[in-house]
């Protein structure tokens, strides 16, 4: 083998090798859970201060596994886990809709400063159009239900808003702007409930809204035109939340994880699949959102199994992936399927591996989000310690939103120091502030290298700390080791200081 062979196999295998250990730990990679509140009875038997002591110790959790965001359940049915004045405290926070906690507190405010201590990321997950998910549900009588009863419709003994009536999109409007306005969140977040699940041999009752506000629609595009309520919703939620001043507030979607089967589509550009479709069975066009800007990131719940002879995994995100984004794209993952299905090709392992495999080498996927909490939290196969141990092993940032502002990266800290305080050895540092909100840091990542050893700020494994703080409390060890310390600062859409500040320490 001549000399200039020897060199390119060497550094094929050094560009393979660094590969691998990207996706094995990505530095950035959204890396969420959905939280959801309806159908979960322990809240309502708890105490505040026992639900306190409950969210600390799932937060805890999630934070020794190195996740990031937490899209949490606020408005599962037209009610709210806050004090509104729209709309009622949720029957799923107290037991009764419309009654309050006793002592009085603000569930969403202490999960937002909680979320951000450990440097997670809070979504605000609301459903638009539910009201009741059963028969003999009771409203409270400040819902919104008895001021306007126009705006509603019943539909397999479950209320609804009527998606074709403007009125209703005025109204979940407003209650996305009240959050915005009122609390620190980092983005707001929809799931797949738009028009309901259709139930066979039921037709959804909008005739009459049809008729009053269907009139640019002939009769056979009934759908065309539900579709296109969707869509004027989704754009003006987007559009309220930028009317508020806080653009960095991002608006994402988890949507079915199918858009369209192949079959279903014209030029068969759907998903080999054959199952429920947004665009056709729930009238959510996710696609053209995300090319019109409309919203920020996709969740496609990709549930299934690999191999699924209706809906197969490896087929849908394969699909999504090549699917044009503006925005980001990450995947919903079902645990207890994940867990609970063989390896097709080692059945003596789970798909989980698999699964993440497929999601870190698609190039378009930015991350994962979990299904369900607490699901996760319960530690349902191992899945939190499996998590912790190899595929997030070591933190990550979220991947940055440049789409939404595209200025200059935010400054280093200004200086660093090593000082020994009163609770021990710390490194500490100082910022500048910015007058622009986006321009000021919001959190810094702290790497730690050996002596000699070359800084690479892309080594997701020499991150010691994220964190909110300006000062980080050093492993001290009788000054054996020399470290160098590198501190980079980051901004509310995720760009990092270009350099970092550094400190030589002796540990």
């Amino acid at each position: 083998m001549n000399k200039l062979l020897v060199f390119f196999v060497v550094l094929a295998g050094l560009f393979f090798s660094q590969l691998i250990e990207a996706q094995q730990s990505p530095k950035r990679e959204f890396r969420g859970v959905w939280i959801q509140t309806a159908y979960q009875p322990q809240y309502k038997n708890m105490s505040p201060a026992e639900m306190r002591g409950y969210f600390i110790y799932m937060l805890d959790c999630l934070q020794k596994a190195n996740f990031n965001a937490v899209i949490f359940q606020i408005r599962p049915q037209a009610d709210a886990f806050y004090p509104s004045k729209l709309e009622p405290w949720s029957s799923h926070l107290t037991g009764t809709q419309g009654k309050s906690p006793s002592p009085m507190w603000d569930p969403l405010e202490f999960l937002i400063d909680e979320c951000h201590k450990r440097n997670m990321e809070f979504h605000a997950w609301i459903n638009p159009y539910r009201v009741t998910t059963g028969v003999n549900e009771c409203l409270a009588v400040s819902h919104i239900y008895y001021s306007h009863p126009e705006w509603f419709v019943t539909y397999a003994e479950k209320i609804y808003f009527d998606p074709g009536i403007p009125d209703c999109r005025k109204f979940i409007c407003s209650v996305v702007k009240d959050i915005v306005n009122r609390y620190d969140v980092d983005a707001i977040h929809m799931d797949d409930y738009f028009y309901p699940y259709p139930v066979n041999g039921l037709p959804f009752p909008d005739g009459n809204s049809f008729k009053k506000y269907g009139n640019t629609f002939y009769p056979g595009r009934l759908a065309d035109w539900r579709r296109d309520n969707v869509n004027m919703l989704i754009q003006n939620v987007k559009e309220s939340i930028i009317g508020t001043g806080k653009i960095w507030v991002r608006f994402g979607i988890g949507p079915h994880g199918i858009y369209r089967n192949k079959k279903s589509t014209p030029d068969f550009s759907g998903s080999n699949t054959n199952g429920l479709q947004n665009y056709d069975d729930l009238y959510a066009d996710v696609l053209l959102w995300a090319q019109k800007g409309w919203i920020d990131y996709l969740v496609p719940q990709i549930y299934w199994e690999i191999g699924h002879n209706l809906a197969d995994y490896e087929t849908l995100i394969y699909w999504w992936n090549k699917q044009s984004i503006k925005g980001q794209l990450y995947i919903g993952q079902d645990i207890e399927r994940s867990i609970k299905a063989r390896d097709l090709v080692n059945p003596s392992k789970n798909q989980l591996s698999k699964k993440m495999e497929m999601e870190r080498i698609l190039p378009n996927i930015d991350g994962n989000c979990f299904w369900y909490g607490s699901c996760l939290i319960g530690n349902y196969g191992g899945i939190i310690d499996s998590l912790q141990n190899n595929y997030q092993k070591y933190p990550a940032l979220i991947p940055m939103t440049s789409h939404v502002d595209k200025k200059k990266l935010p400054d280093a800290p200004k200086k660093v120091d090593a000082e020994w305080t009163p609770q021990g050895y710390k490194l500490m540092w100082e910022t500048k502030q910015k007058k622009e909100i986006l321009d000021r840091p919001v959190y810094f990542c702290v790497y730690r290298f050996e002596n000699k050893e070359k800084e690479n700020l892309n080594d997701a494994s020499k991150i010691i700390a994220i964190t909110r703080d300006s000062e980080y409390l050093l492993p001290y060890d009788n000054g054996k080791i020399k470290y160098k310390y590198v501190v980079t600062s980051v901004d509310r859409l995720h760009n990092e200081s270009k350099k970092g500040k550094k400190k030589d320490v002796k540990l």
